[in-house]
């Protein structure tokens, strides 16, 4: 069986940047992370959701 399902992360930073979204957008661009397989789930596809920014 297929199926999607959203995972949270919540970080705390502290930055330089004036603005946060300046630093949401950094940590977009540069951001990794590793979900593994388990025996009974296979990742299929993995990728960050944009988060949309109000100008």
């Amino acid at each position: 069986m297929y199926d999607t399902i959203y995972l949270l992360v919540k970080a705390t930073i502290q930055t330089r940047h004036k603005n946060v979204h300046e630093a949401i957008t950094e940590i977009q661009q540069k951001a990794t992370c590793t979900i593994s397989n388990t025996k009974k789930v296979k990742i299929h596809e993995l990728k960050f959701m944009d988060y949309k920014l109000k100008s």
